[in-house]
């Protein structure tokens, strides 16, 4: 194989590794509700929300041509930076591409590490930016639209970012509110089963929405890589093989389940009811089902988060854990530019070393890092066994329960 096709191969299995860990980094956001208040046992919940995502994958493709068209400027042969593009070549396109999937999972599995839910979809897309600025330089990324849409950077990633959680916790806080209006004569006991029933049906919504958002991040930057080596021509479409790959990637992840985020999501923010469940996910599949609609590639988990919140605003009483949510914030706040950093640097990495060289020592390093970062994760694990277990709100965001070393953790 040529310098281009073994770096093509090595963007392909790191694009499925980044959808890998984009499953299991997002489960907590369709199913951590449903899990904290009992509706569905931890694994069930896992496997549920796995086989929805690997069929909400597949139900639209708006997400992915936003990737692979609206943000960079990798399969644009037309127009500026026409000359830059055509200059630097197949190989250094995929090298971009593969650095930028590198910035996107470092900074995923740093995030699960210490629970904080932040976004996949803006640590894949600020990957690809800071590798794009590295190697193509500003003109190498769509800042903005033509005038007419919204569209590039702006328009589809960091307008959606700030308002998709106003959104979800508006939402979610007249939701709660009119729920426990309406049901305000009914017994506790016949609202808390009630409403688990109704947390099935919700969750697995989210799921459903979840693929048909997220699964399509990877599909457009698979896309993309095969633009750059000149293997798929039409950027109004993705191969079919593709959509499988990625729809199995994500679904797999999901099925690990993600425990340290789950337990963030549903024990950290707030202590959750059926009800407030059942509200914050509906709250969530209907902005996240109308973002992909529209091919906005907005951050599920900003969404989920956003309405966990609106859930506790919008119930008399109850209590926000505000520290939490601020770490999380700021976890959001920092992401583009971290991924991006990670990105860059591993462009400079790989451009440097040259060729082949490059791309396999770019893809060692990612390997690297993320063995290290999953023996951290051994020293306070996280499972099906602990996730429910009551907030300590002490040490890490995460605040596991103490495990012994060989206890099985994602």
């Amino acid at each position: 194989m040529d310098a281009a096709t073994i770096t093509l191969v090595l963007v392909i299995v790191t694009a499925l590794a980044f959808d890998f860990t984009n499953g299991f980094h997002d489960t907590g956001n369709a199913m951590a509700t449903s899990i904290a208040t009992g509706a569905l046992k931890p694994k069930v919940a896992v496997a549920l929300s796995a086989i929805l995502n690997l069929v909400g994958a597949f139900l639209s493709v708006e997400v992915a041509l936003t990737v692979t068209n609206a943000v960079v400027n990798l399969q644009d042969k037309s127009g500026a930076p026409k000359g830059e593009l055509l200059a630097s070549g197949g190989q250094n396109l995929l090298l971009i591409v593969l650095a930028g999937l590198v910035g996107g999972i470092v900074w995923n599995l740093f995030t699960w590490l210490y629970g904080l839910p932040s976004s996949s979809s803006h640590a894949l897309l600020g990957g690809l930016v800071g590798s794009t600025l590295a190697g193509l330089g500003i003109s190498g990324v769509k800042w903005v639209g033509d005038g007419t849409k919204l569209d590039g950077v702006v328009g589809k990633i960091l307008l959606p970012a700030l308002i998709s959680p106003a959104i979800a916790i508006a939402v979610a806080a007249v939701g709660t509110w009119l729920v426990f209006k309406i049901t305000e004569g009914v017994t506790d006991r016949w609202r808390q089963k009630g409403f688990r029933w109704g947390q099935i049906g919700s969750a697995s919504l989210v799921s459903l929405a979840h693929g048909t958002n997220d699964a399509q991040k990877t599909m457009g930057v698979m896309t993309l890589a095969l633009i750059a080596a000149g293997h798929w021509t039409d950027t109004g479409s993705v191969p079919l093989w593709v959509k499988v790959t990625a729809a199995a990637a994500i679904a797999l992840g999901t099925w690990l389940g993600g425990w340290r985020i789950i337990r963030t999501l549903g024990k950290g923010l707030i202590e959750i009811s059926p009800a407030q469940g059942m509200a914050a996910e509906s709250s969530s599949a209907a902005v996240i089902l109308s973002s992909s609609h529209l091919g906005f590639a907005l951050s599920t988990t900003h969404v989920a988060t956003g309405s966990i919140l609106g859930s506790g605003v919008g119930r008399p009483g109850a209590h926000v854990r505000w520290g939490v949510a601020g770490r999380m914030v700021a976890a959001w706040a920092i992401t583009l530019p971290s991924a991006g950093l990670v990105g860059a640097l591993m462009y400079l990495v790989g451009k440097g070393l040259g060729g082949t060289l490059g791309a396999i020592v770019v893809f060692l390093v990612l390997a690297a890092l993320s063995t290290w970062m999953w023996m951290r994760s051994r020293h306070t694990a996280v499972g099906a066994h602990n996730v429910n277990d009551e907030w300590e709100g002490q040490g890490s965001s995460t605040s596991p329960a103490p495990t012994r070393p060989h206890d099985h953790a994602h």
